[in-house]
């Protein structure tokens, strides 16, 4: 759609060239509005804008300046700006980087200035006295369009959101200039990055039961264990992952003297990861077991020790991060023990300077601070860990995002919200947006364990390949999905990606 109605999204100056100065030859009136969802409501109200006018201008505010209602806009100013221009009434759209119309209603001078009726019906607020005046002052005039429904978009977004994922992502990579051959390219071209993963390791434990009944005699389920499957996770399931995509990893952790160590280096040196362990005595191998009958997790239990690791391992693993070479170092924090707020900024100092600087905390349950991860290439938290950082339960999600951008002063941001996607957050520059969001693609949700793993591996590698952190947010956003679709932290390859690629590209192009 966009490329056939793409002449009609203009912007002030071009307009302003089109329209001529007053008093014209063609009358203009203009619109305003989220037009988030665009309802029989903004039809009716365009429709008869168009009657009072010979040319309509729909002028849309921009994605940064929708902040009423929770993930929103549901459609980004991109999409929402080919949809009104494929409406027949419409002659042209305008997106407007400004918080309200007034510029624009000074710099381009229609000649009507259209509003609906609920702005008039019960008295005329603040905002929009201060449009009228702004008329009054060269001669425009305030038209204030009829009708006795009001249709809130928010309202039918938050009933029933429609289903635009894949049409919200072909806007983004349209604004971007990016197409699925592009992200085909920059797939196969992670291969040869050299990178060091420095955390926690976790070794994941699905134990598959049958249920045998209750006991009689307490609220207790009794249940025969029938089979117990390892996944090694944690900081391991990210080398893990950045080693299928292609990369060459080392890995720096600590490991127990125990049973799971042995598994662990075993699977990890089959992955083809370069493992290097600091055998801690003191404390046993992180291991997490969740108990499942019939395909519902009953109860998971922890094996853990917290304890902050010894100055000693501190040391050796200062030395690993500024003696191996890196393309990107990763900062895997689970707080099991490697970070603190201490040995962080230590672990920081000796990251290589030409590294690439990555940190997720995926800290769950337990008290950890992504903010302890300042001046970063790439932050990716999720939105529990962002208001824990910020002490903030009550923001909506893309302030949230923003603060939390602005006090880790890094220099991209991926903000994890589960089965909503990702909000994205960029350094200000020359590009079309600071923020973007990225829906999930998730077909069929199995298990979401290793999803962060998964989108930290190939988002680290894009942007390390690319710097661009939409590309970047893309391929992440593919390989976490795909994790979501199977049991357990399984690596994601390059093919699997890529023929998510291929499928997502058929359904734009409707087979």
């Amino acid at each position: 759609m966009g490329p056939r109605y793409q002449h009609k999204i203009k912007t002030v100056a071009e307009l302003r060239e089109i329209i001529g100065p007053r008093p014209r030859a063609r009358s203009v009136i203009m619109c305003h509005g989220a037009f988030d969802i665009v309802h029989p409501g903004h039809l009716r109200h365009l429709m008869y804008a168009k009657g009072k006018a010979d040319l309509l201008i729909a002028s849309l505010t921009a994605d940064e300046h929708i902040l009423k209602a929770d993930h929103r806009p549901y459609v980004p100013q991109e999409l929402r700006a080919q949809n009104l221009a494929a409406l027949e009434m419409v002659d042209y759209v305008i997106i407007d980087a400004n918080p309200t119309p007034i510029e624009n209603v000074r710099a381009l001078q229609p000649d009507y200035f259209a509003k609906g009726y609920e702005y008039f019906a019960e008295g005329i607020p603040p905002h929009t006295q201060e449009e009228i005046d702004t008329l009054d002052e060269y001669g425009g005039e305030m038209v204030f369009t009829p009708g006795d429904i009001v249709y809130s978009s928010s309202r039918l977004i938050e009933a029933h959101a429609p289903r635009i994922s894949l049409e919200k992502l072909l806007a983004l990579m349209e604004s971007e200039g990016v197409d699925f051959a592009d992200l085909r390219k920059v797939l196969r071209g992670l291969a040869g990055l050299r990178v060091h993963v420095l955390g926690d390791t976790i070794i994941d434990v699905y134990s598959h039961c049958a249920l045998l009944g209750g006991a009689p005699k307490s609220p207790t389920f009794s249940v025969r264990l029938e089979r117990s499957d390892l996944f090694t996770g944690g900081a391991g399931g990210v080398a893990r992952h950045v080693k299928a995509a292609g990369a060459t990893v080392s890995f720096s952790t600590v490991l127990g003297e125990d049973e799971l160590k042995t598994f662990a280096l075993r699977e990890l040196d089959t992955s083809g990861v370069d493992c290097r362990p600091i055998v801690d005595r003191t404390r046993p191998t992180t291991r997490k077991e969740r108990f499942i009958t019939d395909g519902y997790k009953m109860l998971q239990v922890d094996r853990v020790d917290n304890r902050p690791i010894s100055e000693r391992i501190t040391r050796i693993l200062c030395d690993a991060l500024r003696d191996t070479p890196a393309d990107i170092v990763v900062c895997s924090d689970f707080r099991h023990g490697i970070f603190n707020r201490q040995t962080i900024s230590r672990f920081t100092r000796d990251i290589p300077a030409t590294a690439l600087k990555v940190a997720d905390s995926q800290v769950s349950n337990r008290w950890g601070n992504i903010l302890d991860f300042t001046d970063f290439d790439l932050l990716t938290p999720n939105e529990r860990e962002a208001r824990f950082a910020l002490a903030d339960q009550d923001s909506v999600v893309r302030p949230l995002a923003s603060e939390l951008f602005r006090q880790a002063r890094c220099r991209n941001l991926i903000l994890k919200l589960g089965e909503r996607g990702i909000i994205g957050y960029r350094s200000p520059g020359p590009n079309p947006r600071e923020f973007f969001t990225i829906e999930s693609f998730v077909t069929k949700l199995v298990d979401p364990i290793g999803a962060g793993d998964a989108l930290l591996a190939y988002a680290s590698l894009a942007l390390a390949t690319t710097r661009s952190i939409v590309i970047a947010s893309i391929l992440g956003s593919f390989a976490a999905a795909i994790a979501c679709e199977r049991q357990g932290n399984v690596p994601v390859t390059p093919a699997e990606t890529e023929e998510r690629i291929d499928s997502l590209e058929r359904l734009a192009r409707y087979g």
